[in-house]
């Protein structure tokens, strides 16, 4: 089961994705680079959070630009999973991979804190470790992560299950004083209506391994493993 990390110049969490699934996974993952038009043989792509091109014009405004985003939209309109977390959701949203907007956090400030989230929908291949309803903890560090769609998208994506996590507090309660940036509904992380592409603004690479004191996150990477091994079978 092969997994890709996408690099980008300015990605800064590569390290991390890397980390998780080649020693806490213990899986085969490569790097890919924004210019490859050829993605190989991988089987879930992760696009990482950081900077790409400084966030100049604004965040994944020229990554989505890059030749390699071409083949991932190839690679996902098969079926392929992608997972693009924090300046990923900025890309896949830039790419129209994903629908809406990353806006700047409501206070106008760089946000970077444990935050708990509430699993709104565990029957997707990203989420299905946990339970809908429960609550984890994830951290988050973002400047424009205020996310926005039109009215008439939001209802589709709620009615859909296409909401797979909301900014909380500990008892799983859902409110303004527990959404830190002003996103719509309180979203942080979405799916795509065929349920192979998602979004996420909290980090789960973070929260991945037990030294880091956060665990949660490695729910999310199980999660795809098990879809990847049920799909492709155990020994691909």
């Amino acid at each position: 089961m092969n997994w890709g990390v996408l690099l980008f110049p300015g990605s800064n969490c590569a390290e991390d994705c890397f980390h998780v699934i080649d020693k806490v996974l213990g899986k085969p993952v490569t790097y890919l680079w924004h210019k490859d038009t050829d993605l190989g043989d991988v089987n879930a792509i992760i696009i990482p959070g950081g900077f790409s091109y400084g966030d100049h014009l604004r965040p994944g405004a020229i990554a989505h630009l890059s030749p390699a985003m071409t083949a991932v939209k190839e690679f996902a309109d098969k079926g392929g999973l992608v997972i693009g977390i924090c300046n990923g959701f900025q890309i896949l949203t830039e790419a129209r991979m994903l629908p809406g907007s990353l806006l700047q956090n409501k206070g106008i400030k760089f946000l970077c804190q444990d935050q708990t989230l509430r699993v709104e929908n565990a029957e997707t291949a990203f989420t299905s470790e946990y339970e809908t309803g429960a609550v984890v903890g994830f951290p988050i560090a973002h400047n424009e992560g205020n996310y926005y769609a039109k009215p008439k998208t939001i209802a589709e994506m709620e009615k859909n299950g296409q909401i797979l996590f909301r900014y909380c507090n500990a008892e799983g309660e859902v409110s303004d004083a527990t959404n830190p940036n002003g996103s719509i509904n309180s979203i942080a992380g979405i799916i795509n209506r065929t349920g192979n592409v998602v979004g996420m603004m909290p980090h789960p690479e973070r929260s991945s391994d037990a030294v880091l004191g956060l665990s949660d996150g490695k729910g999310v990477f199980i999660s795809m493993l098990k879809y990847l091994e049920e799909k492709h079978g155990l020994d691909h």
